[in-house]
């Protein structure tokens, strides 16, 4: 089979099209043949092994030969302990609890990760949802505690996470307002943003207006611009960004939840196959939809990742493995 493997830190130019086994399925796993698999931030982090905490599986070299993990493909074979798929099942799911290799023509999956796809969504929308839709949901739902009628600030809001952060805060009630670039701030405005603030232009942390929640998909500022920008009994969740934010947030978040009453808070990854159904039903339901910016063949996933690294994505980039 082809698939697009590294096997040293770096740029775009370390990864490889190359053929390799067809992997075989442990008793617990099925085999995928991969039609479709997303790029994500952890991707470009990973290839890079930047931030260094990129490196914890591997400190010299990486630990996963083949990158991607939000996957979506037919089941072609199964381990002889898999309980609840069968072969020709249509499936997706966040593998990078189990191993990566989503860059590939198969993969070989634990069960658990794997949801089965609607006959109604496409292998690329499938693709799009399992990482950042679960964070995007995790992040309101689980630290954000989010309740109809809050304010709520998305920075970041144009990516992955964002898109799906906006349609899922919209459906909860929530008045939005969407920081990113101005070249996202339409297609943003069109999936029912109240109001974009274009960073190059305005400070949202100095323009005087307060919010319940921020969801943080990019984390560059300082955490008292986050506390600044909140009400009282306000909630700040980083969902990704910088480690200098990351440590302001261990040493001095626990002392402003505790002296403020704002809290400040971290959301861990954490893929899970329930949440993903959600996710799933919702998009059955006609209430979320991925946003596919670019679609790229797995001989250009070298481009694709290039791509988003220099952050003009407007919601997903998708690979097609056909």
């Amino acid at each position: 089979m082809k698939a697009m493997v590294y096997d040293k830190y770096g740029t775009t130019d370390v990864l490889t099209l190359k053929e390799v086994e067809i992997p075989t399925p442990q008793d617990n796993e099925v085999l995928v043949k991969v039609h479709a698999v997303s790029v994500n931030s952890w991707d470009w982090d990973l290839l890079r092994g930047k931030p260094f905490l990129a490196r914890m599986g591997g400190m010299l070299k990486p630990k996963y030969k083949i990158l991607g993990a939000d996957i979506a493909g037919r089941v072609e074979a199964i381990g002889r302990n898999v309980k609840h798929l069968q072969q020709e099942d249509e499936v997706f799911g966040d593998i990078s609890w189990c191993g990566w290799g989503g860059f590939a023509e198969y993969v070989c999956i634990h069960e658990e990760a794997l949801s089965i796809k609607p006959a109604s969504m496409t292998f690329e929308q499938a693709a799009a949802i399992p990482q950042a839709a679960v964070l995007a949901l995790q992040g309101l739902r689980n630290k954000g505690q989010l309740q109809e009628g809050q304010t709520v600030l998305i920075n970041g809001a144009g990516g992955g996470v964002g898109t799906f952060a906006l349609q899922i805060a919209k459906l909860h009630g929530a008045e939005v307002t969407c920081v990113d670039s101005a070249i996202k701030l339409d297609m943003l405005k069109s999936l029912g943003a109240d109001h974009v603030i274009d960073y190059t232009q305005e400070d949202f942390s100095q323009n005087g207006l307060f919010y319940d929640l921020i969801l943080d998909v990019v984390g560059t500022r300082s955490i008292f611009d986050y506390k600044r920008s909140l009400n009282p009994k306000g909630k700040y969740v980083m969902v990704g960004g910088s480690l200098s934010l990351i440590f302001q947030l261990l040493l001095l978040g626990p002392l402003i939840s505790k002296t403020e009453r704002k809290n400040m808070a971290i959301l861990v990854h954490k893929p899970n196959k329930d949440d993903q159904n959600i996710l799933k039903n919702l998009f059955v339901s006609g209430k979320l939809a991925p946003v596919i910016d670019r679609r790229y063949s797995l001989s250009q996933v070298e481009e694709a990742i290039r791509y988003l690294g220099e952050g003009h994505v407007k919601g997903k980039v998708v690979i097609s493995v056909e």
